[in-house]
């Protein structure tokens, strides 16, 4: 998962560039259209409640070959991003991503208890995640994972990832249920005897949900997670897309440019009329008519300044920052209509070095601009704006 550290630049300009690491990010939709995010601890050292998808680096022992730095396969959507993505998402909000083998459903079929052993196992790294499925009965939904965009650190800044986006639809009309005692036919202990997982559950009152029909303000506790002795993250929200929208333009939450920037692209067509907590929930057959618009205008052939766009599921995006200032730092070059000195233009249209030297054919977005101010804390007064209304027009190629 690209995290605020992730973004902070080198202080001296690296003669060599640190190769991107792949890892894998899922926007995960509720079954009443709200977009989960994870939020950091507040008592982090850096980039405190910084918001963010789960996600995280693809792992050979768990999700099986990454393609080498010098393959175009490298940053494009495959196997091993795909279980990664699923994987992560587990780890870190305990919503598993996996169909029942038996009637192909979303599986449900695990206690709290058991589910969370499993959870901690795998982050861990005393069992593998397939190996785990297997013995629950389950396979990683991967073919529900509709991709959307990739996005690559640029290159000052030393930790970098090369990120592929996914979408994932929760079933409509499922809830938010527990299983709060360890079931009869899928007990870690009952199945396997042999297997100590060598892990306490100090959360055993506390559900995670294998899906969400929360209310928009309802708060999923996560069972703490601990890597490298620190904490991650301390709760999981489902929100409205345009209530995430809201809350990062009042500063009152810190997203990053591409989570600003996809969730934006979201807002207008899942829930957009749920705006407060005592905004009625659409229908089922509403919800699914929401979901049925956005998949048309993801799919749909978009054209810029006479050419056309790439689609979402192929465009690969290194946020470039136009002038002479880097990405993070706070001085910039005031560059575009109405941005001041502060004010960083990032244009989206780029796949970043690595990817060019393999492919050119790859590309990403021209029609949008992404403005911030990068502060101690983060990057703040994020917006997206169309590149006419910030470049002026006939700017479809610089």
């Amino acid at each position: 998962m690209s995290t605020p550290a992730d973004h902070t630049p080198y202080k001296k300009p690296s003669k060599t560039l640190s190769v991107p690491r792949p890892s894998s990010s899922v926007l995960l939709i509720s079954p009443t259209n709200q977009i989960l995010f994870l939020r950091r601890v507040q008592t982090s050292s850096s980039f405190a409640s910084a918001h963010v998808f789960p996600g995280g680096a693809l792992s050979s022992t768990h999700d099986g070959a990454i393609p080498p730095p010098d393959s175009p396969e490298r940053h494009q959507d495959g196997p091993a991003y795909r279980l990664a993505a699923i994987r992560e998402t587990f780890e870190e909000c305990g919503i598993l991503l996996a169909r029942n083998k038996k009637t192909g459903k979303l599986f449900t079929e695990i206690s709290d208890v058991d589910r969370e052993e499993g959870r901690k196992a795998v982050h861990a790294g005393r069992v593998r995640f397939g190996e785990l499925l297997v013995r629950w009965g389950c396979e990683a939904d991967v073919e529900s994972l509709i991709p959307f965009t990739r996005w690559i650190t640029p290159a000052n800044v030393p930790k970098r990832f090369s990120t592929q986006m996914y979408i994932y639809f929760l079933p409509l009309g499922s809830g938010s249920g527990t299983r709060n005692t360890a079931s009869d036919t899928h007990s870690t202990s009952a199945n396997n005897p042999n297997t100590n997982y060598n892990t306490s559950n100090t959360n055993e009152g506390k559900s995670t949900p294998p899906s969400s029909g929360l209310s928009p303000d309802a708060e999923v506790i996560i069972p703490t997670p601990t890597h490298d002795g620190g904490i991650e993250h301390t709760a999981a929200r489902f929100l409205p897309a345009n209530k995430w929208i809201d809350l990062a333009r009042q500063n009152r939450i810190i997203l990053f440019p591409p989570q600003f920037f996809l969730t934006l692209l979201l807002s207008p067509y899942l829930s957009p009329t749920v705006t407060s907590p005592s905004s009625p929930i659409p229908n089922p057959a509403a919800l699914q008519l929401e979901r049925d618009r956005l998949l048309a205008y993801l799919r749909t052939p978009r054209f810029y300044d006479g050419e056309e766009e790439v689609s979402f599921a192929d465009a690969c995006i290194s946020p470039t920052v136009l002038g002479k200032g880097e990405y993070g730092q706070r001085d910039q070059d005031g560059v575009g209509r109405g941005v001041d000195k502060y004010t960083a233009v990032l244009t989206l249209e780029k796949p970043g070095q690595e990817v060019e030297a393999l492919d050119t054919r790859r590309r990403g977005l021209r029609a949008w601009v992404v403005t911030t101010k990068f502060k101690k804390e983060g990057p703040r007064d994020v917006d997206v704006r169309r590149r006419e209304d910030v470049l002026g027009p006939g700017t479809g190629k610089l």
